[in-house]
């Protein structure tokens, strides 16, 4: 149950911030392209009206637009993607847009600061030892789950701050990130990953960066048993609302009184590509 006070950053953020539900985007399920096309227009609108999105989606497909929107009004963007895979192949069966490539395509559209975005809570098999090695040339820096049982949550987070500096951050969050015990409800779900406690813990402790964007996504709610899966989500979203409340300039607690229109301080939340469309 989420409740209005965040005891672990000390925030209320819904007493602070302006939180609206932006409601969903309808997509065409059988067009990749117009899909989006039409998430990117969406996020647009969005963030001319509020200061800050998280979109709730839908495949990792949906990243890539939100990227495009994000660094258009914030210029290019350190990403911090938690996830088993890495997401940056370059084509799945000769499409290069799909679930495994935006962040190939981020990067060669030149959305992300290249020597500052890092991947964490990689693991699983891959295809090939050379996506590693491209991975590294595309600039991407990684903290694997091993990394993580082996050094704790204050190293990995403690790296992920050295990384990103003072650059706008995006947050990319895949649900399988976690270990299928905590997330069973995914298209991809790979064993050895994060609990929530730990996933939870490096979020909040990302306080004091500047978090522009996140997005949650890969959540299949026809694959979640007691809906554990939507419970993390719906509690990381709660987390990242603490992290923009902490960003706001604003002791926490403090009440804000936004501008009809959104524009002070607000943050949206917003669904993007329906349900789980295709896995990883």
């Amino acid at each position: 149950m989420l409740r209005p006070y965040h005891p672990a950053l000390q925030v209320q953020p819904w007493l602070t911030l302006q939180v609206a539900d932006a409601g969903d985007l309808a997509v065409n399920p059988f067009s990749i392209d117009d899909a989006i096309a039409a998430i990117e227009a969406g996020a647009d609108e969005v963030l001319a009206r509020a200061d800050h999105m998280i979109a709730v989606g839908g495949d990792h497909t949906i990243a890539l637009p939100l990227l495009r929107a994000t660094a258009r009004r914030h210029g290019p963007l350190a990403l911090v993607h938690f996830d088993a895979h890495l997401d940056t192949w370059d084509t799945y069966f000769d499409a290069p847009y799909t679930h495994g490539t935006p962040f190939r395509r981020a990067v060669e559209e030149g959305v992300l600061d290249l020597d500052c975005s890092a991947h964490v809570g990689i693991r699983g098999p891959l295809y090939a030892p050379d996506d590693l090695l491209e991975d590294h040339g595309l600039g991407f820096a990684t903290i694997t789950t091993g990394d993580v049982a082996e050094l704790g949550v204050a190293v990995a987070v403690g790296r992920i701050k050295a990384r990103v500096g003072d650059r706008p951050v995006y947050v990319s969050i895949d649900i399988d990130v976690l270990d299928p015990a905590h997330a069973p409800g995914t298209g991809t779900p790979e064993p050895g990953g994060l609990t929530s406690r730990e996933l939870m813990a490096i979020i909040r402790g990302l306080e004091g960066l500047r978090l522009v964007g996140a997005d949650v996504v890969e959540v299949a709610p026809s694959y979640d048993h007691a809906e554990l899966t939507s419970l993390a989500a719906a509690n990381l979203v709660y987390d990242l609302l603490g992290l923009f409340t902490l960003g706001s300039g604003r002791e926490a607690g403090s009440v804000t009184a936004a501008r009809p229109d959104g524009a002070d301080d607000g943050v949206a939340v917003r669904g993007a590509g329906g349900g789980h469309a295709s896995p990883e």
